[in-house]
């Protein structure tokens, strides 16, 4: 694999879900993050304002894509499409899971609001996430910040925790397949069976190679799936703010991937 710096940054989110960013200030941080290309891939929803597969903002290529989450039976994994074009499916899975995401913000708000006594002043909007309570909650008078919050309150054992209708694997895959040109597995070393998630891979065209996860990871696997399955590579910061190119594609392995995106 090549160690050159990263000229893509394939995996970032906007104000669209649960991001900083919007399609305004993407521009100037990409330039600042030295990446020519982003991915736009914003939580279970392709952005409103980006109406092809790639588009061009002040001289940085910016490629539509979606991160879907979605259940693959004992476990639940995050899918990165690229090259979006908004199919029927694609729309009513993306307004389905919407819904979701305000039905169950609101269930999650409610049940803080019973167990803390405190009032959440938070926006319940499209795109909404766990972030977006976790802020809300550290900017309350509820004795948690934002980590604490996810520790005691909202996290996955927590008391306030209320599972997501998600997509199975095959479902997601398909949507995906229908409306994207790439489909890849995202950050493979953030799930509990590294393993198990990579083998997924067989039904995928990439997997995100490249990830700032802030501790040492087993690339050896990572490029034993690459040559397995025959698999592109993607990367990218995973940025829900506004530093970008922390990880990405180097120069040789981004001209495999655009070379499978229409328009790129």
């Amino acid at each position: 694999m090549s160690t050159d710096g990263p000229v893509a940054d394939l995996h970032l989110h906007t104000t669209a879900s649960d991001g900083r960013l919007t399609l305004d200030t993407l521009p100037t941080a990409a330039r600042a993050g030295g990446v020519e290309v982003v991915a736009v891939t914003d939580h279970d929803r392709y952005h409103p304002q980006l109406d092809a597969p790639v588009v061009e903002r002040e001289g940085v290529t910016i490629v539509h894509g979606i991160e879907l989450r979605v259940d693959a039976g004992d476990r639940r994994v995050d899918l990165l499409g690229y090259g979006v074009e908004q199919t029927d499916a694609l729309t009513a899975e993306v307004e389905r899971l919407q819904q979701d995401r305000v039905e169950r913000a609101r269930k999650i708000v409610d049940a803080v609001e019973e167990t803390t006594g405190v009032h959440l002043d938070i926006d319940i909007h499209h795109g909404i996430g766990r972030p977006h309570i976790a802020h809300a909650i550290d900017a309350s008078d509820a004795p948690y910040d934002y980590q604490g919050a996810f520790d005691d309150l909202i996290g996955a054992d927590g008391p306030c925790y209320v599972p997501r209708a998600l997509p199975t694997f095959d479902d997601g895959v398909g949507i995906l397949r229908e409306a994207c040109d790439v489909v890849s597995l995202a950050h493979p070393f953030r799930y509990r069976d590294p393993a198990f998630a990579l083998e997924l891979c067989a039904d995928l065209d990439a997997v995100e190679r490249y990830y700032p996860y802030g501790y040492e990871v087993d690339t050896d696997l990572l490029d034993e799936a690459i040559e397995t399955y025959d698999l592109l590579a993607t990367g990218g910061s995973d940025a829900h703010d506004d530093t970008l190119g922390k990880a990405g594609l180097p120069a040789a392995e981004f001209e495999r991937f655009a070379a499978e995106i229409s328009g790129l």
